[in-house]
C-alpha cells in the first residue's frame, strides 16, 4: 500500500476508530487495539515505528499513580476527608455541597478523577440520606469539580499527562500556568450551583445535627498503612515538583513512588497491580499507534497547514480556535483521543508556521479539553462513572438533565479561560 491509498486508508481507520469509540457499543480499549492491529496488518506503519509512536512516559506515569492510589484507597483516607468536610460545614446542605465538591477538586488535582469520585460518591449518598435530600445536586457538583480540579496539574487528568509527556512541560509549569484560572473557574461554578439549587437544599435542624454525629475517625481502616501512603504521596509530589531540576521524567517519579510504597508495605503486590486500569493502558497503546499512522503518512502536517491558513498563523486566533474547538469537541467525544490527535497537529503548526513559543497553545488545549468534559454526561469518564453509581442506587441522572445544568457552566468556564489566556499568554506572545 503506497501513496494516496495509504493516506486514505489511515484516515478511514482513524475515523472508524473514532466513530466506534463515540458509539460506545464495543469497549473503547478493544476498538483502539483493533484500529492499531489493522494499521499494522496493512503496513500503514511498520512495527518499529508503531512502538516509537507509543508514549511510554504517559503510560508509566499512569501505572505508577494507579498503584499508589490503589493502595491508598484501602486506608479510608478519602472517606475521612469527605465526612470531615461535611462536619466542618455544620450540616448546612449548600455548604456541604460546596465542601464536598472542593475536596473532590483538590484530590482530583493529584489523583485520578474516576478514582476520586468512586470514593466520594458512596459517602455523598450517606450524607444526602441523613439530610433526606436529593443527592443529584451533590453528585453534579462533585463530578464538575473533579474535572475542574484535574485541570490544575500535570497529573490531574490524562490530557495533561499526555501534553506534559509530549512537550517536556513539568509539574510546576502546569501549576503556575493553570492553577490560578482553575481556582477562579471552580469558585464561579460553585457560586452558580449555589444559586441554582438554593431552594432545593433545605433540611431540618435535627437532621443537620445527625451529620455532626458522624465519626470520621471510624473511616480510617489502617492507620499504619495510611502513614506510609501519605509519606510516599508527599515524596512523589515533591518528585514531580523537582523533576525538571533532577532531569527525571514523570513516569520515573511515579513508578519509583509506587515501588517504594510496595516495598515499605511488604504486601503481596498482586492486589496493587490489579488496581491498575489495564484496559485504559491498552486503550492508550492502540490510540497512540492509530494517531502515529496519521502522522507517518502526512495527514497531521496537512491539517496543520490548513489550520494555519485559516488563522493566518497568528497566535491569538490560533489559540482561541484550539481552546474552543477542544472544549466543544470534548463535550461530546472522549478528550483522550482528541488530545492525542491535537498534540502532533500543534507541534506541526509550530514547525510550519514558525511559532517559536508553543506553550500558550498547549495551555489552550489543556483548558479546552479538560473543562470541555463538563459539557455533557459523556464528556468525561468521571461523568459516566457517577451516573452509573447513582443508577445502582435508584437515582437517575439523564443526559438531558446533566447537559442542561453543566453545559452553560462549561461555556462560562471556557469564557473565563478565554479572558485569562488572552491577557496572560496569547496577547503577550503575539
Amino acid at each position: 500500500m503506497e501513496g494516496n491509498s495509504q493516506v486514505i486508508f489511515a484516515v478511514v481507520v482513524f475515523l472508524c476508530t473514532y466513530f466506534l469509540i463515540i458509539l460506545d457499543k464495543i469497549h473503547r480499549a478493544v476498538v483502539a487495539l483493533l484500529g492499531a492491529s489493522v494499521i499494522l496488518l496493512f503496513h500503514v506503519i511498520e512495527q518499529e515505528r508503531a512502538v516509537e509512536a507509543v508514549d511510554f512516559n504517559t503510560l508509566g506515569l499512569l501505572i505508577g499513580m494507579m498503584v499508589i492510589i490503589g493502595i491508598t484507597r484501602r486506608t479510608g483516607l478519602f472517606e475521612y476527608l469527605a465526612i470531615l468536610s461535611a462536619k466542618l460545614s455544620k450540616g448546612e446542605p449548600i455548604r456541604i455541597m460546596i465542601s464536598l465538591a472542593t475536596v473532590t477538586a483538590v484530590v482530583s488535582a493529584f489523583l485520578d478523577n474516576v478514582t476520586t469520585v468512586l470514593l466520594i460518591v458512596p459517602v455523598t449518598f450517606a450524607i444526602a440520606g441523613k439530610l433526606k435530600l436529593n443527592p443529584i445536586p451533590f453528585l453534579l457538583a462533585e463530578v464538575i469539580a473533579s474535572n475542574i480540579g484535574g485541570t490544575a496539574t500535570l497529573i490531574g487528568d490524562p490530557p495533561n499527562i499526555m501534553i506534559g509527556s509530549a512537550t517536556g512541560l513539568g509539574f510546576m509549569d502546569f501549576v503556575k500556568a493553570l492553577t490560578p484560572v482553575v481556582i477562579v473557574v471552580h469558585i464561579a461554578n460553585m457560586i452558580w450551583l449555589k444559586f441554582l439549587y438554593r431552594k432545593q437544599m433545605k433540611t431540618t435542624p435535627e437532621l443537620q445535627k445527625s451529620i455532626l454525629g458522624m465519626d470520621e475517625k471510624a473511616e480510617i481502616k489502617d492507620l499504619a498503612l495510611l502513614k506510609k501512603c501519605v509519606f510516599v504521596i508527599c515524596l512523589t509530589i515533591l518528585g514531580f515538583i523537582t523533576h525538571q531540576a533532577l532531569h527525571l521524567e514523570g513516569a520515573t517519579i511515579a513508578l519509583a513512588g509506587a515501588t517504594i510504597l510496595l516495598l515499605i508495605t511488604l504486601d503481596d503486590p498482586e492486589p496493587a497491580l490489579a488496581s491498575v486500569e489495564w484496559t485504559a493502558i491498552f486503550f492508550f497503546v492502540g490510540l497512540f499507534i492509530v494517531v502515529g499512522a496519521l502522522e507517518e503518512v502526512g495527514v497531521i502536517e496537512y491539517v496543520a497547514r490548513q489550520s494555519l491558513a485559516l488563522t493566518g498563523g497568528e497566535m491569538v486566533p490560533t489559540g482561541l480556535l484550539i481552546l474552543w474547538l477542544s472544549a466543544i469537541a470534548s463535550a461530546f467525544v472522549d478528550n483522550i483521543p482528541f488530545v492525542a490527535t491535537m498534540i502532533p497537529l500543534i507541534r506541526d503548526m509550530g514547525q510550519i508556521g514558525g511559532i517559536t513559543d508553543l506553550n500558550p497553545l498547549w495551555w489552550c488545549l489543556s483548558l479546552g479539553a479538560c473543562l470541555g468534559g463538563n459539557g455533557t454526561l459523556i464528556g468525561a469518564s468521571a461523568n459516566v462513572v457517577v451516573a452509573s453509581l447513582a443508577e445502582k442506587r435508584g437515582v437517575i441522572i439523564t443526559f438531558i438533565h446533566f447537559t442542561k445544568v453543566a453545559f452553560p457552566m462549561m461555556l462560562m468556564s471556557v469564557a473565563i479561560c478565554t479572558v485569562y489566556l488572552l491577557i496572560r499568554f496569547l496577547i503577550p506572545a503575539s
